[in-house]
């Protein structure tokens, strides 16, 4: 008898809208939920600012350009 597929977890994300200090936006930032760990009673948008802010260092790191400063954070 063939055995069903089980659907495995998948990633789970939550998104956020970010504003750079130039003015550009960039709408829904996807940041991995494991991330975004408040036990230690850290501010969920400081958790989000701090992992986008690697993701842009390490495609600014890729690209050989600077990262753009952010400005805001806020959830989408």
């Amino acid at each position: 008898m063939a055995q069903k597929k089980s659907k495995g977890k998948g990633a789970r994300f939550q998104m956020f809208n970010v504003v750079y200090e130039d003015g550009s936006l960039s709408s829904n930032r996807r940041v991995d939920v494991d991330q975004l760990d408040q036990t230690f009673g850290d501010d969920l948008l400081d958790l989000a600012r701090k992992a986008i802010e690697d993701q842009d260092h390490e495609i600014a790191q890729r690209s050989r350009q600077r990262p753009a400063k952010i400005k805001t954070v806020t959830a989408a």
